[in-house]
């Protein structure tokens, strides 16, 4: 039972082992993430496996057959989809066994791994995660019983403790820095690009604040058309917003491109219609939407999720003892599950 143990194991790399310009290297998109589970499941010696991909994070977890050389395995598969080094993955990634995943994965449902500690939107992705690969029959009696677990600890966590208190939300902080930027916000128009969860409430926090025109393009037109309606916006073809760039005062990265959507010149181009205007630029994605380098544009101001996210953690120190309780109870919880599984001999005959 206990070697059976041992082939439970996450590889992951966030915010805590990555800075951006790696992350973005090993963010899956959907197709790619289908295929690495495939590849993974096809593979002899695991058993059962689930790929979680957020914006500040890419973690597979796993079940593997007793004795096997799993690492290496695993890591072989996620630089080949990726076409990144082993140097590179090695030194920016992390690999947990046994009930060293249960804490780790506890802790992530909770919101206590998240670049913005305590926050709501991880809980969701997980969730999502688990009901693909479970769809896709990848995960089997004991990752379904560690995701199922980590849903009713992180529940536990947030309404036994306060780490949510005071917690300040991507959203929020874009707003407070546009309203820095251009004062009243009623006359400022949005574009959001993309329509992802994170875009969407940071839309949605610029619209509570008085911004009335707000405009939706997406790859996907119908996407976009149903999320203006929701913000009470306009939708703009995806071939058609570069042409329109110069009428946005702010403009919301999160879609799911491979590559840069708007580069130093693009943007060039658009403030030069609007001159003396500033231009604010908000970049959720992974990969990035924005080349950084326009940040070397007059009046151009550019933030990413590392900014942002720095930003809405000033107050974490406030937090702390909040996070350590939430911590604690989250250890009680994935101890009680390692016993659950080993009393239940979930693992046996693996």
């Amino acid at each position: 039972m206990g070697d059976s143990l041992k082939s439970l194991f996450v590889l992951g790399s966030s915010h805590n082992e990555a800075p951006l310009e790696v992350r973005e290297r090993l963010a899956l998109s959907g197709e790619k993430l289908a295929q690495l589970q495939r590849t993974l499941l096809e593979d002899s010696a695991i058993r059962e496996c689930l790929v979680v991909n957020t914006c500040n994070r890419l973690e597979i977890y796993g079940l593997a057959n007793p004795g096997e050389k799993t690492e290496e395995t695993v890591r072989n598969y996620l630089c080949q989809a990726q076409g990144v080094s082993r140097e590179l993955l090695d030194e920016h990634s992390f690999w947990h066994t046994n009930l060293d995943v249960l804490q780790h994965a506890l802790e992530v449902s909770a919101g206590l791994d998240s670049q913005m500690v305590g926050e709501t939107e991880i809980l969701g992705q997980m969730k999502e995660a688990y009901a693909q690969a479970k769809a896709a029959k990848a995960t089997g009696t004991v990752l379904n019983r560690l995701f199922e677990k980590s849903f009713q600890a992180a529940k536990s966590a947030r309404t036994q403790t306060g780490i949510t208190r005071g917690q300040v939300s991507i959203g929020n902080v874009a707003v407070d820095l546009a309203s820095r930027i251009f004062g009243n916000l009623d006359k400022s128009r949005v574009l959001l690009l993309g329509s992802g969860e994170v875009g969407e409430k940071t839309a949605q926090a610029l619209k509570s604040r008085g911004v009335a025109d707000i405009s939706v393009s997406s790859r996907t037109y119908e996407n976009a058309h149903r999320l203006a309606h929701e913000l009470k916006g306009a939708a703009i073809d995806f071939d058609d917003f570069i042409e329109q760039l110069y009428h946005f005062d702010i403009v919301i990265g999160s879609t799911a491109a491979p590559g840069t959507l708007l580069s130093k010149e693009v943007v060039r181009t658009a403030i030069r219609s609007r001159p003396d205007q500033p231009f604010f630029l908000i970049d959720l994605a992974m990969p990035r939407d924005i080349d950084p380098k326009v940040e070397d544009l007059e009046n151009v101001y550019l933030y990413n999720l590392d900014d942002l996210s720095k930003i809405a953690n000033e107050n974490l120190a406030a937090r702390q003892s909040e996070i350590e309780r939430a911590r604690d109870i989250l250890k009680g919880h994935a101890w009680n599950l390692w016993l659950q599984l080993r009393r239940r001999e979930l693992m046996r005959g693996i």
